[in-house]
């Protein structure tokens, strides 16, 4: 049942946020605990959003778990903001929902604000995560803004 939610200004535009998070199968190279990720299959609807069903390997000390969720794409534009959504599909968990806004901010810059929510089907991994949970989310913030800098720049100052 950990929960985390975070609303902070990033000095990088709202596209370029959500295509960083959008590009799931990028994730092993820069997130702390993922082993892999791959795409199983990509969708684009009739309202120009994007489905994206994907797994992922996580590996922590002892523990190594392969969970699947539904990535759903909402580009913004025209006063909306960018959207994305997972869901879970399958794995470790009872249940996990994750949204991410992107917001423009001026011309270079957006908020950005995070959610998640998930609780494992087992209470040892339960019991862990809970102990680390809120180090956890800090570590894998600082890996996302790592990998905007790394992509589009560090900002000015």
């Amino acid at each position: 049942m950990p929960t985390h939610a975070e609303k902070r200004r990033m000095p990088h535009s709202a596209e370029q946020m959500f295509a960083l998070i959008a590009d799931v199968e990028r994730y092993a190279e820069f997130l702390p605990w993922l082993e892999a990720a791959r795409v199983r299959s990509r969708m684009t609807q009739p309202d120009g959003s994007e489905v994206i069903d994907a797994d992922l390997v996580v590996s922590f000390k002892v523990f190594r778990e392969r969970f699947a969720s539904r990535v759903t794409l909402r580009p913004g534009g025209e006063g909306r903001p960018w959207v994305i959504d997972v869901a879970y599909l399958d794995g470790p968990f009872r249940y996990l929902d994750n949204h991410w806004e992107f917001t423009p901010d001026g011309p270079d810059a957006c908020m950005v604000d995070f959610f998640v929510d998930f609780e494992f089907k087992s209470r040892t991994l339960q019991a862990i995560i809970g102990v680390v949970f809120n180090e956890a989310m800090q570590r894998i913030v600082r890996a996302f803004e790592r990998r905007a800098e790394a992509l589009y720049g560090a900002p000015a100052g």
